[in-house]
């Protein structure tokens, strides 16, 4: 068979990149065509999406994946929540806003005068973040409803670019499902939840499932690019969903970490689990591919260390990721530890000053240095998993003994190794382009390339990047935990 080439547009929440895929019926091989950064940029005391910049940066690798022979098809996956307003004219009503931006603070308790918490959580399955969409939505309301009186369509990220792309409307069903909007059983947006809410229904777009046929690019773009047409393919478009899709599990029942700027842990089930139990842990409902539910726990990941990272750039002193885990691994384990989810980690700023200050409003040792920092956030990541895996087993009433890690966080095997030794569990860490695969394979089955999710696993399981790691030192690490309960949980 001729070689299938398809193009994956990744983006995260600091960079983003276009992937090649080239598929010659046995394997895929991967070729990255175009990378750059992504920056979110505050104006008056709002953090902003540079969206046009995003779309300029597609279009850059549109050109750059022609001149290296062209593609078949392509697919975009995003961040969750996020989004953009489309007004009458088809133009964005304002620029599109960050889920870090405080706009959103206090919108979970102010959304108790309209719908109830638990009724709230009953419809949707979503975990409670105020990050989320209906939240930022609430504050529109509130605080700018003349944005939302000049709109009729709001479209989440991915659902944004392929719009600019194509022209057409849509919401996929996967990152519909980060909205908070969505009931969680139907696949269909909640009337009752957007009414109580008093958002106005007109501005959600049809639903389509994961790997549809979303359109041609247009051609005015085809003709300034100098394309040939191609296929916009409504892949998974949150990201979560597509790296689940490239986990190399053989089994039917696993347990996964997506880690990244975020950590995602859960598992996949044919139905969502919506319960007293799930209700009181906070854990979330999400889409993905095949109509499959993904259950998980959203944690704060990476995101501790590239902040850090990016205020010791800022103090004059720049290190490698790599460098920073080989600073850590010398360090001393066990001196202190964070819950990475309190909420003084989730703005962007000064995460190693915001850590120490934690550390002594907590009677703990303080870091003194960036290897101590570093092996801090990690040790407290590793046991933060432990927790959410003991809260998934709770709820699904099952035992999994091999965790999936996938992701950019394969590449620290550090955290890799801390993992499995907080959790007493075997982990399987990669592939690292885990989202990417999953995109591309997503295109691959939407043009009849491959037969199933199965064969995609299949496929994926010969990736050459993936690692093993054993438990080690399991009393020293069951007796830190119990330090970090005392710590975090008071």
């Amino acid at each position: 068979m001729a070689d299938k080439n398809v193009l994956a547009f990744d983006y995260g929440a600091s960079s983003g990149r276009a992937i090649k895929g080239i598929y010659d019926g046995n394997k895929i091989t991967l070729k990255e065509i175009h990378r750059f950064s992504n920056d979110p940029v505050t104006i008056n005391g709002t953090m902003y999406w540079d969206t046009l910049r995003l779309f300029h940066e597609l279009k850059q690798g549109l050109v750059k994946a022609k001149l290296d022979g062209g593609f078949d098809s392509l697919g975009i996956d995003t961040w969750g929540v996020d989004f953009g307003l489309i007004d009458k004219c088809g133009s964005l009503v304002g620029n599109p806003v960050h889920y870090r931006d405080a706009r959103t603070a206090g919108m979970i308790e102010k959304s108790g005068d309209f719908i109830d918490k638990n009724e709230f959580y009953d419809i949707t399955g979503n975990q409670f973040m105020e990050l989320n969409t209906a939240f930022q939505l609430l504050s529109l309301k509130l605080d700018r409803p003349d944005l939302l009186d000049r709109t009729e369509t709001m479209l989440l990220t991915p659902d944004l670019l392929g719009y600019f792309l194509t022209g057409i409307k849509r919401a996929e069903y996967s990152i519909a499902s980060t909205t908070q909007l969505m009931d969680a059983r139907g696949h269909c947006w909640s009337d009752k939840v957007i009414n109580a809410l008093g958002l106005p229904k007109r501005i959600f777009p049809e639903i389509i499932p994961s790997g549809t046929k979303l359109g041609p690019i247009l051609p005015e773009i085809t003709k300034e690019l100098g394309l040939d047409s191609a296929d916009v393919i409504a892949i998974c478009g949150h990201d979560t969903q597509d790296a689940l899709v490239s986990v190399p599990a053989s089994e039917k029942d696993f347990i996964f970490i997506s880690c990244g700027t975020w950590s995602l842990f859960g598992t996949e089930l044919d139905a969502p689990i919506i319960n007293d139990e799930s209700y009181k842990l906070n854990v979330t409902n999400e889409g993905g591919f095949g109509g499959k539910t993904s259950f998980l726990k959203n944690i704060i990941g990476l995101w501790l260390i590239q902040e850090s990272r990016r205020q010791w750039i800022r103090e004059g002193r720049e290190y490698g990721f790599g460098e920073l885990e080989k600073m850590a691994q010398n360090e001393k384990p066990f001196r202190c530890f964070i819950d990475p989810d309190a909420p003084e980690f989730v703005p962007a700023g000064n995460i190693p000053e915001r850590i120490r200050e934690y550390c002594r409003r907590t009677g703990q040792a303080v870091p003194e240095n960036e290897a101590q920092i570093v092996r801090c956030i990690d040790e407290s990541l590793a046991f933060k998993y432990r927790d959410s895996l003991a809260e998934i087993e709770v709820c699904t009433g099952k035992d999994y003994h091999t965790i999936y890690l996938v992701g950019g966080g394969t590449q620290s095997g550090l955290l890799c190794a801390m993992t499995a030794n907080a959790c007493h569990k075997r982990v399987s860490a990669g592939p690292v382009e885990a989202t990417v695969y999953g995109n591309l394979v997503l295109q691959l089955i939407s043009s009849g390339e491959l037969g199933s999710i199965e064969e995609a696993r299949e496929l994926i399981r010969k990736s050459p990047d993936i690692k093993i790691y054993e438990p080690e030192n399991e009393t020293a690490w069951e007796d830190a935990y119990h330090r970090y309960l005392e710590v975090t949980k008071g």
